[in-house]
C-alpha cells in the first residue's frame, strides 16, 4: 500500500475523549497516515487543544455543527483532494488498537472489490465485550449488529462480507468513494453508515468485517439510554432508508406503523410519562420524514 492514508477524527466538544482517542491513534506503528480533525463548531476549546498538543494533526473548523454526514464528508474532501488512497472514519470516542490500521490495510489487500472496511467494535467499558461484528438487514430493511453485546470467544474471528458497518470505526476505499459517492447528507447523523453499505453492494463492491483490526467505542454501552436526539434521528432515518431504497412499500409501513404504536403508548399509558422528550421527539421524526423534511436545524436549536 503506497497511496496515503487520512484518518479523519470528527469533534464537537468532549476534549477528554477527543484526546485519548488522538493518543491511541499516534501510538499504532508502523502505518504511515495523516490525521485530520474536523471540528463540528467546539465550545470547549477543542481546536486550541488540539493544536497545543497535536500539533502534527490538520484540523478544519466549521462554523456551524454539520452533524456526521457533512461534517466527515469534508474531512473526505479533503483527504480525496489530496491523493488519499483511503480514508478512515473514527469518531472521537473510540480507542484503537495498536496494530488497527496495518490490519484493515492488510485485508484490503487481500479483498480488492472491498469498498468499506471495518474492525471488531468493542465496548470500552466491557473490553471483551462485542459492540459490533459487521452489521446486517432483517428481511423488512432493519439493521442490527453481528455479536452485539456477547462476550468475545472467538466466533467472529475470520474476515467476512456483511451488509453494513458502523460509522464510529470504517476504512473507506477512495476509488470507490469516487464511484459510490460520500456520506448523504441529508440523514445528518444515524444510519449514513447503513446507507453506505447499501451503495456500495448496488455498486457491485464487498464491505467487509476484518476483525484482525480492533476498536474500542464508548458511544454505546450495554445498558444504552439515548438522548432524545437520538430517537429523532433513529427513527426519521430509518424510514427516509428504506423509503430511499425500497420505496414506500410493506415494509416502509410496517415500520411507520411500529413507530406510531410507540408514540401512542408513550402518549397515552402513565408508566411511560418520562419518555415526553422522546415522544415529542419521534412525533417531529415522523412528521419531518412523511413531509420529506430533515428537521435538523430546528432540532440541533433545540439541544
Amino acid at each position: 500500500m503506497t497511496g496515503a492514508v487520512w484518518v479523519v477524527v470528527l469533534t464537537f466538544n468532549q476534549w477528554q475523549a477527543t484526546r485519548a482517542c488522538l493518543q491511541a491513534l499516534y501510538a499504532a506503528p508502523p502505518a504511515q497516515f495523516n490525521v485530520l480533525v474536523v471540528d463540528n463548531a467546539s465550545t470547549d476549546e477543542t481546536l486550541m487543544r488540539v493544536a497545543r498538543e497535536f500539533p502534527r494533526v490538520t484540523v478544519l473548523a466549521n462554523n456551524a455543527n454539520l452533524g456526521y454526514t457533512r461534517g466527515n464528508n469534508r474531512g473526505i474532501a479533503y483527504a480525496l483532494r489530496r491523493n488519499a488512497e483511503f480514508v478512515a472514519l473514527v469518531n472521537n470516542d473510540v480507542i484503537v488498537a495498536s496494530d488497527w490500521l496495518d490490519a484493515l490495510l492488510a485485508a484490503a489487500r487481500e479483498h480488492p472489490r472491498a469498498a468499506l472496511l471495518g474492525p471488531l467494535v468493542y465496548h470500552a467499558d466491557e473490553k471483551n465485550v462485542i459492540q459490533s461484528a459487521g452489521g446486517l438487514l432483517t428481511s423488512d430493511g432493519r439493521a442490527y449488529h453481528r455479536g452485539m453485546n456477547e462476550t468475545n470467544v472467538g466466533k467472529f474471528s475470520d474476515d467476512a462480507q456483511v451488509e453494513w458497518l458502523t460509522g464510529c470505526a470504517i476504512l473507506a476505499r477512495a476509488a470507490a468513494l469516487r464511484d459510490i459517492g460520500l456520506l448523504d447528507p441529508s440523514l445528518f447523523m444515524y444510519g449514513e453508515d447503513v446507507d453506505w453499505g447499501i451503495r456500495a453492494r448496488q455498486r457491485g463492491y464487498e464491505v467487509l468485517f476484518a476483525p484482525r483490526a480492533r476498536v474500542w467505542h464508548a458511544g454505546v454501552k450495554r445498558m444504552y439510554k439515548p438522548a432524545p436526539h437520538v430517537t429523532y434521528y433513529s427513527a426519521r432515518n430509518e424510514l427516509r432508508l428504506l423509503r430511499k431504497h425500497r420505496g414506500r412499500g410493506s415494509a416502509y409501513f410496517k415500520t411507520l406503523a411500529r413507530h406510531l404504536r410507540t408514540l401512542t403508548a408513550w402518549t397515552l399509558l402513565p408508566r411511560w410519562r418520562a419518555q415526553r422528550a422522546h415522544r415529542d421527539a419521534l412525533a417531529r421524526a415522523l412528521r419531518d420524514e412523511w413531509r420529506d423534511q430533515s428537521g435538523s436545524d430546528k432540532l440541533e436549536k433545540s439541544r
